[in-house]
């Protein structure tokens, strides 16, 4: 009975918590920026269908970031409790590659802009310093002893009644391994399933108001 539990999560409901809402189709597919992390140790793709086309989901997600629109999730986890925007705001429609998006208060920690293909792509790059999570330049070239790296990439793809279907995938690889891969099953991905799972229903909530 001891190890019914962690088989059952195992086989049963970790599987079902890294593709939830996704398709067999989209869950194997590859999609822009996953390059950026060849090697993942860890991966998820999630998705969900959202009531307006590709162009009205991309006006809401250009404007993400800390310092910005916020991450239409939990906002007390990852807003400093400051409530993501409920209105499409033009002076935070521009993003550019290379940009940084600001996810501390401090201005220490962001995720990069890595892919950017207007009304379908947007591919966000965190490089994180271990345990002080604070973010690092990559193209430095030396890597810190401790550091996780990965991707937070949004596809849209027009659904039929014009919709737009949002698959979320996220890859990442983290050292030293034998360190971080328990943070990943215990923390890391139940974390992400929860705010993921939180954003999705706040992006349908706002695109369907807006529409």
């Amino acid at each position: 009975m001891a190890f019914a539990v962690p088989a059952l999560y195992a086989l049963w409901i970790r599987p079902r918590l890294l593709t939830w809402g996704a398709t067999r189709d989209e869950s194997t597919s590859v999609y822009p920026g996953d390059e950026l992390v060849a090697e993942a140790d860890s991966s998820s793709t999630m998705a969900t269908t959202l009531p307006a086309p590709p162009e009205a989901v991309w006006a809401w997600l250009v404007q993400m970031g800390g310092d910005r629109g916020g991450w239409y999730s939990w906002d007390r986890l990852d807003h400093y409790g400051e409530p993501s925007a409920e209105r499409i705001v033009p002076q935070w429609q521009d993003l550019e590659e290379g940009q940084h998006l600001l996810t501390a208060p401090d201005g220490r920690s962001w995720f990069t802009v890595a892919v950017l293909e207007p009304n379908r792509t947007l591919v966000l790059r965190a490089d994180l310093k271990l345990p002080s999570g604070r973010s690092y330049d990559i193209r430095t070239g030396s890597l810190p002893r401790a550091h996780m790296d990965g991707i937070w990439g949004f596809h849209l793809r027009p659904a039929p009644g014009d919709r737009t279907r949002l698959v979320v995938r996220t890859r990442g690889v983290s050292r030293p391994r034998p360190l971080t891969r328990p943070f990943d099953l215990l923390l890391g991905e139940p974390a992400h399933f929860v705010m993921q799972t939180r954003q999705f229903h706040n992006l349908r909530t706002r695109v369907g108001a807006q529409a």
